[in-house]
């Protein structure tokens, strides 16, 4: 079986997560359903995906971990949008 890209996976759910578009590429249809029909669960459930696929801990619905997943990159983008997050707070 194909592994599913961990850029395509990572870039579906930063954009499109609050539409579970990311659920969709990696297999898992009926909870990417799920997420459309709440949008994300409010927003709360693409962002606790974003982070588990930028920690390496998302696996698409065979078991098998995403291609290519680089940890540096991951957590280089959990913390470019912390800090993104806190100068939005700051600025406000």
């Amino acid at each position: 079986m194909e592994k599913k890209s961990f850029i395509a996976t990572d870039v579906l759910c930063l954009f499109l997560g609050w539409l579970g578009i990311h659920r969709y590429y990696t297999g898992y249809v009926g909870l990417g359903i799920l997420q459309t029909l709440t949008f994300g669960g409010f927003g709360i459930w693409a962002f606790i995906d974003f982070i588990a696929i930028n920690l390496g801990q998302y696996k698409d619905a065979n078991g098998q971990e995403l291609e290519n997943y680089n940890s540096s990159i991951g957590k280089g983008l959990l913390i470019l949008l912390l800090v993104i997050g806190i100068l939005a707070m700051i600025l406000r």
